[in-house]
């Protein structure tokens, strides 16, 4: 016999639980290279993919362009990433200075102490399970925006 499972409580309030956790173990272990987590991520989506449109990065990162340009104007001011002329006089570029690749390296052993301790707090099955969730959902919820229906 089986039985039904019903979800209980609201997921987006249980998956921003879960993310505000996640970011306070990971920005307690990028505080000693002086970076938040969401700045370690945009710098390195920039040294990476650099130099790069901010529509671009915005959608590479899943991010809207008012959040990208509130979170890049921290970087830019550290002197990080420099903002430059585009292709044309409307367009513009962002890339990582040598500091700003510092920086990331710096920061990039931070990052990889803080994904290492989570490992091991909640094991690398567990880890492996939730990111294939978590893309698995990803996959579901952005497939066909059709399938969205309001209730």
């Amino acid at each position: 016999m089986e039985t039904s499972v019903k979800p209980q409580g609201c997921t987006n309030l249980k998956l921003r639980q879960l993310d505000r956790v996640v970011t306070r173990h990971y920005d307690a272990y990028l505080s000693a290279a002086g970076i938040k987590n969401t700045q370690y991520s945009l710098l390195s989506h920039v040294a990476a993919l650099g130099p790069i449109r901010p529509s671009d990065l915005a959608q590479r990162m899943g991010l809207d362009a008012s959040t990208l340009t509130r979170n890049l104007q921290p970087l830019v001011s550290q002197g990080w990433l420099r903002m430059g002329p585009g292709d044309d006089a409307r367009s513009r570029l962002i890339e990582a200075t040598k500091e700003g690749h510092a920086k990331r390296s710096e920061a990039k052993r931070e990052w990889k102490r803080a994904q290492l301790a989570l490992n091991a707090r909640l094991g690398a099955k567990q880890v492996a399970d939730l990111h294939s969730l978590i893309e698995s959902c990803m996959n579901d919820l952005t497939e066909s925006p059709d399938a969205i229906v309001n209730d």
